[in-house]
């Protein structure tokens, strides 16, 4: 039953990866900017985090992205 949100968080983790590549952002720019720590940021790009909506928010900010769809095909 896990396996849905397994997937979910790897793709947001990708999605949020190639916002920071687009960026030009090292992932520790992109953690500093965030106020996140630079390893719990690694791990939600790997999917094996589950960031809050207040962390996931400012990294989104910190990207300069106002959304990501996520939803399957």
């Amino acid at each position: 039953m896990g396996k849905p949100i397994d997937k979910a968080r790897k793709e947001l983790g990708n999605r949020l990866k190639q916002a920071r590549q687009k960026a030009k952002f090292t992932q520790a720019q992109t953690s500093e900017i965030s106020g996140l720590n630079a390893n719990y940021y690694a791990r939600i790009e790997r999917g094996e985090e589950n960031p809050s909506f207040e962390k996931l928010s400012k990294i989104m900010k910190a990207l300069g992205i106002k959304s990501l769809d996520i939803s399957s095909n």
